[in-house]
């Protein structure tokens, strides 16, 4: 079973210096059929204004992942950790027993756009972490590399409390690529391009909700990037 929800059937508002879109409720936006699909809560898509952003706010026992699509944002948050995310790279903070944290887009002229994906923990409390990686694209030309992941062996990814992955990939037009589900959840978007996957095909910014599907076959008919959450 794969759902096609499109950019513009998303909930979200325009706040002036943030335009956000909701795949799931949040805020505002309330949809008894979006609440969440397994473990992921939340996947807002925001585009942040240049010198504006989310002023410190607390968190507890979720585990909040930043994937930038254009722009830096800069973390700061109550443990002492600052920090800078740029276009292809994710930063990961699991709140665990509480964190505040605030995130601005400081450059001058350039809108910063990105996806922060709320996912559910199985492990809750410890002590809360935040961490930022480079993801190069060439390293995840043609396939899904790992972004961030609490399963077993995933040792290069980012850590997460909760059983689920995110991972990226990029595509060339034409290209095809393939992922295995072995029976759990999934939710893809592309943050540019336009890919089908098993005969269902989404575009920019469109949301995939995935679940009693065992492999994916994705086609690229643009060149895409790809973003997906595999969860229980």
């Amino acid at each position: 079973m794969i759902e096609l929800r499109p950019y513009a059937s998303l909930g979200g508002a325009n706040h002036g210096w943030l335009d956000t879109r909701h795949h799931f409720s949040f805020a505002d936006y309330r949809d008894p059929e979006r609440k969440n699909w397994g473990l992921l809560r939340v996947w807002n898509d925001d585009t942040i204004d240049p010198g504006t952003g989310f002023p410190p706010h607390p968190h507890q026992d979720m585990e909040i992942i930043t994937y930038v699509r254009e722009g830096v944002i800069t973390h700061q948050d109550s443990l002492g950790n600052i920090g800078h995310t740029a276009a292809g790279d994710v930063q990961v903070m699991s709140a665990g027993t509480g964190i505040r944290h605030s995130e601005f887009n400081h450059e001058p002229h350039q809108r910063t756009r990105l996806f922060q994906i709320w996912i559910i923990p199985t492990e809750y409390g410890g002590a809360p972490y935040w961490d930022r990686r480079p993801f190069p694209k060439a390293d995840r030309a043609g396939a899904f590399v790992t972004l961030a992941s609490g399963l077993p062996g995933d040792k290069d990814a980012l850590p997460i409390r909760t059983s689920a992955r995110v991972l990226g990939a990029t595509l060339k037009a034409g290209q095809e690529a393939e992922y295995r589900l072995a029976g759990r959840h999934a939710y893809l978007v592309p943050a540019a391009g336009r890919i089908d996957v098993n005969g269902v095909t989404a575009g920019t910014g469109d949301g995939l909700a995935i679940a009693d599907e065992s492999v994916l076959h994705l086609t690229a008919s643009e060149d895409a990037e790809l973003v997906l959450v595999d969860t229980e």
